[in-house]
């Protein structure tokens, strides 16, 4: 899952509109990650149609999205290699910072 994804998917926790998830991204990231209306706009799009989200509300000029039970599982499964990836960079940072001292 790329890093654009999994933060799409992470923002909708709650239901959001294309902005929400846009501005919820950069909050989450503080301003490292500037999602554009092509990119969001194409992932929420192939996330919809591979129903991962779905509408969850379509208002006047605002379309909704939610996450549905596929993307919990996705983003619980992406989640638990994010860990295991943040324990080996913690494990093997040790054996790092000992090779530089020698």
């Amino acid at each position: 899952m790329t890093e654009t994804a999994f933060y799409i998917l992470l923002s909708l926790t709650e239901p959001r509109h294309g902005y929400g998830i846009i501005k919820r991204v950069e909050e989450m990231t503080n301003g490292r990650i500037t999602l554009g209306s092509g990119t969001i706009y194409g992932t929420l799009t192939k996330m919809q149609r591979d129903e991962i989200i779905t509408i969850y509300v379509d208002e006047k000029r605002k379309t909704i999205y939610e996450i549905m039970d596929l993307g919990k599982q996705l983003m619980q499964e992406e989640m638990k290699r994010l860990k295991e990836l943040h324990h080996n960079v913690l494990y093997f940072e040790k054996d790092v910072q000992c090779s530089k001292r020698m």
